[in-house]
């Protein structure tokens, strides 16, 4: 019988299976989650000839060590590629160098590890023909808030492999640039930026932000100057979207990510401009950040 899956033998601080979410569910308090860094998991799809949707794994922090279990239906061993994209860090295939941002040949048995990124935060692993545990929802995605989909993996955990869709592509790396040290964000100021006072949106933009260590999938909470308010009194229940910048009233705004919640009684002083979503996701703890308004040179 043909063998086709990968074997965890240690996760590392965070591994989750991840695909583009399952969008449609708000409705049932289920955000569309998926991976942190959509443009990430797509070329490492590509890459290895998978469609985009295809799901792979997250790699939080690095750490992860997995062998691939590779065998025809006769028994003898195949060989597939795998590929490694987002924040860049050490690799090795049976303790060979492995590029990153470039397809590599496995084989039966082979054993991969991923050391701590040199920047950015999360790895994404695409292995040919996909990673195929039961959906939850239309999605293989795991999201951390609401627990819908496979749970975070652990030492011994197999997830299946699909078989390969389509050719390989004729590509032999596709490089690109590694995370900033300073990530700088464009941001659609709104819906509720008329709650707070000029001199805290003049702080929001020219303030130096820093991503503190209590933030994961769902947000990250920044450390700044405290957003003051002009308003008093609270709002009632609104949706909330990835890239809401949301308000407590301690004044440090939480820039919501792709497992958030679908609504929030903060005001939100604003949005993180679509393309720059997959760059948030790569914000380690620490990180300076910086936002600028839509429109201006970032």
């Amino acid at each position: 019988m043909a063998v086709r899956e990968l074997e965890v033998i240690a996760p590392g601080p965070l591994a989750t299976v991840q695909d583009l979410g399952r969008p449609g569910w708000s409705h049932l308090g289920v955000s569309r989650s998926g991976a942190a860094d959509a443009a990430s998991l797509t070329l490492a799809n590509r890459l290895v000839g998978n469609p985009e949707d295809a799901a792979g794994l997250e790699v939080t922090f690095g750490g992860l060590r997995a062998r691939l279990r590779l065998r025809r239906p006769d028994g003898t061993p195949a060989t597939g590629y795998l590929a490694l994209t987002g924040a860049p860090c050490p690799a090795t295939v049976n303790g060979r160098p492995a590029a990153l941002d470039a397809p590599v040949p496995v084989s039966d048995g082979d054993e991969l590890a991923l050391g701590m990124p040199t920047s950015g935060l999360r790895t994404y692993l695409a292995v040919r023909g996909g990673l195929t545990p039961p959906p939850s929802l239309g999605s293989r995605a795991t999201d951390l808030l609401s627990g819908t989909g496979p749970a975070p993996l652990h030492a011994g955990a197999t997830l299946p492999v699909g078989e390969p869709a389509g050719p390989m592509p004729g590509v032999d790396h596709a490089p690109r640039s590694a995370p900033p040290a300073e990530f700088v964000l464009r941001v659609w100021l709104g819906p509720r930026d008329d709650w707070f006072e000029e001199a805290s949106l003049r702080d929001f933009f020219g303030a130096r932000w820093e991503a503190t260590s209590k933030s994961n999938r769902v947000g990250i909470r920044l450390s700044g100057p405290a957003l003051q308010r002009s308003r008093t009194g609270e709002l009632p229940a609104e949706g909330m979207v990835r890239g809401a910048l949301q308000v407590p009233p301690n004044g440090q705004p939480v820039l919501f990510l792709v497992d958030h919640p679908v609504t929030g009684g903060y005001p939100v002083i604003g949005v993180v401009h679509e393309d720059d979503l997959p760059l948030a996701g790569q914000i380690p703890p620490g990180a300076p950040i910086r936002f600028r308004p839509v429109g201006t040179p970032v």
